[in-house]
C-alpha cells in the first residue's frame, strides 16, 4: 500500500511540474497612453473565441490607471496562440464606446501584431494572432486614439 502511495505521489508531482513547465510569461509594453484622459487601461488576453469584441470571453484581463505614458504588463499562459487587445476605457464601462456613428470607437485601442480597425470593422483573430513559440518579449502595442 505504501509503495502505491509513493507512486501516486510521484505521478502527481510529475503532472504538476509538467503543467507549470508549459506555462509561459508574456510581457507586453503598452505605449502612447494619453495620461490626460480619465478611466482605466484594460489589457486583455484572448484565444480566437470572442476576440476582440466580447471582453467577457478574454482568458485574462488586467486593469491599470493611465498615469504613465507607457506600461509593462505580464501574463502567464499555457495557450499556444493568443491575441491581445488594449482599451483605454475612458468611461469605465469595460466596453469599447463608440462615437456618434455608433460604429467608430471613441476610445483608444491597440492590438497585438499591429492589427488595426478598418472600414470592415475590428481586426480578425488571424490579424492579431501571436504564436507563443515565436513571441519576442516584450510585445509592443501602441494605443491609437480617435
Amino acid at each position: 500500500m505504501r509503495h502505491k502511495l509513493i507512486k501516486l505521489s510521484t505521478l502527481g508531482m510529475i503532472l504538476m511540474a509538467t503543467k507549470s513547465a508549459a506555462a509561459n510569461n508574456v510581457q507586453i509594453k503598452i505605449t502612447n497612453i494619453d495620461t490626460n484622459r480619465p478611466g482605466q487601461i484594460m489589457v486583455m488576453l484572448f484565444e480566437q473565441e470572442g476576440f476582440p469584441v466580447k471582453h467577457d470571453k478574454a482568458l485574462q484581463t488586467q486593469f491599470y490607471s493611465p498615469t504613465e505614458a507607457s506600461l509593462l504588463v505580464e501574463f502567464t499562459t499555457t495557450k499556444k496562440e493568443l491575441a491581445i487587445k488594449v482599451l483605454h476605457d475612458e468611461d469605465n464601462s469595460q466596453k469599447t464606446s463608440k462615437n456618434w456613428t455608433g460604429i467608430i470607437p471613441s476610445e483608444g485601442l491597440g492590438f497585438s501584431n499591429g492589427a488595426r480597425i478598418s472600414w470592415r470593422g475590428p481586426p480578425k483573430f488571424h490579424d492579431a494572432k501571436l504564436s507563443l513559440a515565436d513571441i519576442q518579449s516584450p510585445i509592443s502595442i501602441s494605443i491609437s486614439y480617435p
